[in-house]
């Protein structure tokens, strides 16, 4: 895909896509089994391209939506479902944008990029797995704000073979798990059962600014710096000496805690009666807490390793925010700050989806309903 500025709108365009005799279809509406070709990938993969970049043109300064058009060669096709699915989704993240405004945030520039990974054609259906890398710029509002966030995403697309030999999109939806990507409107999920817990942290309030509670950096043991360094090196391309658990329940915990590894957490790998106390990795396997969500929170409440943040805000480099979406008492997200701006805005770097330096704000604009909870290490 070539690179492009998120803009405008582009997905008001209506026209038709390749025809499915392009992918090696039938006649009418049933396409054969198979993969696509070269120029069917390549429109599904605009496609794609168009509706995700809509998404974050969404997030910027009204301004910049005024600027220039970008149209698909050959046109845009969505169901009308998915067109109004797509419209609701605009309406939500301009209103992310006017929270993240009030909260101080805001972005000037932006930039969308999609490759297609996969693409399955099984009678009148295609398959389209594609990822996509977005970077956005921050305004200097506060003026002391990193230059950008930015983050890599999964999406599946679902596209129909139509009677007049045309291809429709009929459905998108994102592959990661945890906090959806700031371009991406968030869904409430069912509530899920509460498990029992060991020693539960408390949540946070999310008021800004935050009252002072300064970090003590010296003589703790442990290096910050080297935590923040290790999850801005190994944020997008992973560090090949750890198993990944993207598949199996979502990757946050599992980096987080090997940042704080690299910043000289101490594994315990001994066993007692007591429930969460142990946190490893090892070659053949890992403790729950290492990976776990609500785990790891357990454990270190349990050690002593943390201790609870009255506010979020007061998060500093090296401490780990987790967040709760649905406030059903049981944690989804674990993130570790890797960056704090002069004014007391802590950003995080995370997996699921992969993400660079998003801040505190940006999160709080998004998951206006969420429970957070911030531990000092």
């Amino acid at each position: 895909m070539s690179r492009r500025r998120a803009t405008v709108l582009a997905v008001a365009v209506s026209a038709a896509l390749l025809p499915v005799s392009a992918a090696g279809a039938a006649t009418g509406s049933a396409a054969t089994s198979g993969t696509a070709d070269r120029a069917t990938t390549d429109a599904f993969g605009r496609i794609a391209d168009a509706v995700l970049t809509d998404r974050t043109a969404a997030l910027l300064d009204r301004q910049q939506l005024k600027s220039t058009a970008a149209k698909i060669k050959g046109g845009v096709r969505l169901s009308s479902a998915l067109t109004k699915t797509e419209g609701t989704a605009l309406s939500a993240l301009r209103g992310r944008q006017s929270r993240l405004a009030a909260l101080g945030e805001a972005y000037t520039a932006a930039d969308t990029r999609v490759g297609v990974d996969k693409t399955r054609i099984k009678g009148s259906r295609a398959t389209v797995e594609v990822t996509e890398t977005t970077v956005l710029t921050y305004k200097k509002i506060r003026g002391d704000e990193p230059r950008t966030t930015g983050f890599k995403a999964h999406h599946e697309l679902t596209f129909v073979a139509q009677a007049d030999g045309t291809w429709k999109l009929s459905g998108l939806r994102s592959t990661d798990k945890g906090p959806r990507a700031v371009n991406e409107p968030v869904t409430t999920a069912p509530a899920k059962v509460r498990p029992s817990a060991v020693i539960d942290a408390p949540r946070a309030a999310t008021t800004y600014p935050a009252p002072a509670n300064p970090k003590q950096t010296t003589g703790t043991g442990y290096d910050y710096t080297a935590m923040a360094a290790y999850a801005e090196k190994y944020w997008k391309n992973y560090n090949t000496a750890y198993r990944k658990f993207n598949g199996v329940g979502g990757d946050c915990t599992n980096f987080v805690s090997q940042s704080l590894l690299a910043g000289k957490w101490q594994p315990i790998s001994t066993v007692t009666p007591e429930e969460y106390d142990t946190w490893y990795y090892v070659a053949n396997g890992q403790s729950d807490s290492w990976a776990g969500v609500n785990e790891w929170s357990w454990f270190t409440q349990t050690a002593k390793r943390t201790t609870p943040l009255a506010n979020v805000y007061q998060l500093d480099v090296g401490d780990v925010l987790q967040m709760d979406f649905d406030k059903d008492g049981s944690k989804d997200h674990t993130m570790i700050t890797s960056y704090r701006g002069s004014n007391g805005v802590p950003y995080l770097t995370y997996h699921d989806a992969d993400t660079y330096r998003r801040s505190l704000s940006s999160l709080i604009a998004s998951y206006p309903t969420a429970a957070f909870y911030g531990y000092r290490t």
